[in-house]
């Protein structure tokens, strides 16, 4: 399972430079509206010391990281979900990922132009939350007038859809993010084939001048005061200062951004940030002496469904995990040592993955 986030954002808010950083790939970017004409995509990955330290103990002849895909969507405009700009082609990238990263502008730059004279981080905020809420009011009235045609020869099976149906379409005419909405799982399940925008979690991405860090200044405290409203976790960033350090020394860039208040960079913070807004756990694989691999699985699955995520056949011939936590493998130093002493145990197909668990699968076809 790999994690993906989409970058969206107003035009000129920095959202390429912020996928430069994150990625390396170099993706064009220019003081304009719509630079990006299609989605950049990018894959990184995810920076674990955990993996590293199980390398060291098991010397392995390769070391997989778990991967993140970003996905940098072109710029939004007022009146996307009408068509403006580039419109409802922008709208159809944001409906494959799993969350959405809200890049918002928080730094001052007469040479870079905003769609506004002034900057309002919260009002371009919710110009992204209600052109996105309008692209799903859009596609949810149709889906809802599919249900209705299914549902004239069985009415009564469609009673509890289509009341589903009517309620989001309440809730997104009132400008209502769905993110917000108690709905039960199986409501949930009525709306998965329509892959609503306002459904997907968010975090807002403050994008700030490098003399703001950490805080973020005035503009990134609206952010963070706007992000609380919302239950949404805000992350206070400098693109374009991620953009530089990317091609540094990674113990130099690790040194400066100490300076300015950082603990971390901005894809850690990003992932990390993503990782607890999913409720993704990690878990780590050892093959012989051969490699030494990272997995994602969400937080509650068990050892058949992580045996899955590796391969179907695994799913299919589970016999049993043997698991061992990252820490009890620490201090152990082997994984011998940690098989002698009892740290190592043998789980049931039932077992619930805990984030850091090492785990070897037993299975036959």
């Amino acid at each position: 399972m790999t994690l993906q986030l989409g970058l969206v954002g107003l035009p000129n808010v920095g959202k390429s430079t912020l996928f430069n950083a994150l990625t390396l790939a170099g993706a064009a970017v220019a003081n304009y509206p719509f630079t990006t004409i299609s989605p950049n995509v990018g894959v990184v990955p995810v920076p674990d010391v955990r993996l590293q330290r199980i390398a060291e103990i098991v010397k392995p002849e390769r070391v997989v990281p778990a991967t993140l895909r970003v996905v940098d969507i072109a710029g939004l405009v007022k009146g996307a979900s009408l068509g403006e700009g580039l419109g409802n082609q922008f709208l159809a990238h944001i409906r494959d990922v799993d969350a959405i990263v809200m890049i918002v502008r928080c730094f001052v730059d007469e040479t870079v132009p905003h769609v506004t004279s002034y900057l309002d981080p919260v009002e371009d905020i919710e110009t992204i939350e209600l052109e996105l809420a309008l692209a799903d009011l859009t596609v949810i009235e149709r889906h809802l007038e599919q249900v209705k045609a299914r549902a004239k020869s069985r009415p009564k099976d469609f009673q509890e859809e289509i009341a589903t149906n009517a309620r989001v379409i309440e809730a997104l005419r009132a400008g209502r993010s769905l993110r917000r909405l108690e709905l039960e799982e199986s409501e949930r399940e009525f709306l998965k084939d329509a892959a609503l925008l306002t459904t997907k979690p968010c975090l807002y991405v403050a994008n700030v001048s490098e003399g703001e860090l950490p805080e973020g200044g005035a503009l990134g405290r609206k952010v963070r005061e706007k992000a609380a409203s919302q239950g949404i976790e805000p992350i206070v960033l400098c693109a374009s200062l991620e953009a530089e350090l990317a091609t540094w020394d990674a113990t130099e860039a690790k040194s400066y951004l100490a300076q300015v208040g950082l603990t971390a960079s901005s894809l850690e913070r990003l992932i990390w940030a993503g990782y607890r807004l999913l409720n993704y756990v990690t878990f780590f694989t050892t093959t012989g002496g051969h490699e030494v691999r990272a997995w994602t699985l969400r937080r509650g699955q068990t050892a058949v469904q992580a045996a899955g995520s590796i391969h179907s056949d695994m799913e299919r011939g589970f016999i049993r995990a043997e698991v061992v936590a990252y820490d009890d493998l620490i201090s152990a130093g082997t994984l011998a040592r940690a098989r002698e002493t009892g740290r190592l145990r043998l789980e049931g197909r039932d077992y619930v993955v805990q984030d850091g668990d090492v785990i070897h699968i037993r299975f036959a076809v």
